[in-house]
This record gives C-alpha cells, structure tokens and sequence, in this order.
C-alpha cells in the first residue's frame, strides 16, 4: 500500500516522471513508518479539502525571494574588491560557489513555492534536498574558509543567508512530514477503506432483505 499511495503521490508533479517518484520514495522512506493496517486507525475524519501548507514556511520563503537580490549583489560586489587578492585557485573557486549558489537558489525558491503552496510532495522533498545538500556546504564554505578574505559585509549577509536556510530546513521537514502523512493516509482512506464499508453495506442490505423474507413467510 505505501509503494502505491507514493507512487500516486508523484503523478500529481510538475517535474519529470523519474525525478518526481525518486524525491517521493524519498520522502516516503523518512516519513511513512505505519503499516496498511494502521493508517485509518483514529484518522476516519480526516478531510479532503484539508490544507497542510506550512504558514512559517511559506513567510520564509515570502523574505527570502527579497533577500537574495541583495545577498546576491553585495557578493558580487565584495568579490570584485577582494578578486585580484585571492590565489588563482580560490578564484575559480569562488565563482563556481557563486554561479552554483545562485542558480541552484532559483530553482529551490522555485520548489518551495511549488511545493508549499500547491501541496506537491515531489517539490517539496526537492526544495528540501537542495537546501541541504548544495546550498548549506556552500554557505558554510564561505563563513568558515578564511583564506577567501572574508570581509565584513560578506560575513554578515551570509550568516543572515544561513538563519533563513537552517529556519527553512527546518520548518521544511516538519511541513514534509505532514504532508507526507497526511497523503497516505488520505490515499488510504479512499482507496482501502471505502471498498471494505461498502462491502459490509452490501452483506446489511442483504441481511435485512433475507429478514424480510421470512417475515413474509411467515406471515
């Protein structure tokens, strides 16, 4: 039952087929710990229309959209100053960071907003990922590495950089694994218990209809 309800969890993504059931299996192997049996235990109510967006999250991701532009161009411009001072190395370096940085922050602000407000778990396993993986090295590469020259302005944007992305991390998971639980067990609720009542409507109806024969009978 878990490999179908998450397999039908990633039909409903904009990305890619692949992409979109591998991030969903993902999800799913962190989240989905109960069993076919357990999962409409006590969660009979639960309502379709039911939102598990996560306001925190979202306001986040509201500043964060207005804080790169700014991250972004005081990089850029601290770079500039400190370019012809760094080795060779560390110069092509920084530029990878950079570059990486701010294409992959598209993409994961993008994610984020998918994911978060149009409840799409592929996305949102994707925005998370990506915030750990890529953007939190990255970060921490600047903050730490002291052979970069770290001016005063780059410190402080990028420990600003870093409270928005560890809040996210956070705030992320937590949003993962309610939306993760919530679409199993709304898939399980639809799919596995709907048919089971109306099997035992069905053996009602035709119990009553039997009782009413022989009261005819007997009649």
């Amino acid at each position: 039952m878990e490999q179908i309800s998450l397999l039908a969890m990633s039909l409903y993504s904009s990305l890619p087929h692949n992409i979109s059931q591998n991030l969903t299996n993902f999800s799913g192997s962190l989240f989905i710990s109960t069993k076919t049996g357990d999962c409409g235990n006590g969660h009979n109510n639960i309502s379709a229309n039911e939102v598990v967006s996560s306001l925190p999250l979202q306001m986040t991701l509201y500043f964060n959209v207005f804080f790169f532009p700014f991250w972004w161009t005081s990089e850029v411009t601290m770079l500039q100053l400190k370019y012809s001072l760094l080795p060779g190395y560390y110069q092509w370096l920084l530029l990878m960071a950079v570059t990486i940085l701010t294409l992959i922050e598209c993409v994961r602000l993008y994610l984020g907003y998918m994911g978060n407000l149009q409840e799409k778990l592929p996305e949102l396993a994707g925005f998370w990922l990506l915030s750990f993986t890529i953007q939190l090295p990255i970060i921490l590469f600047f903050l730490t590495d002291r052979s970069i020259i770290i001016l005063p302005l780059e410190q402080t944007i990028h420990i600003l950089y870093l409270t928005f992305l560890v809040f996210e991390l956070i705030v992320g998971f937590q949003a993962l694994r309610q939306m993760t639980n919530h679409f199993a067990t709304r898939f399980y609720l639809q799919h596995f218990q709907k048919p089971e009542h109306s099997q035992q409507n069905k053996m009602r109806q035709g119990t009553s209809i039997r009782h009413g024969k022989n009261s005819v009978s007997n009649v």
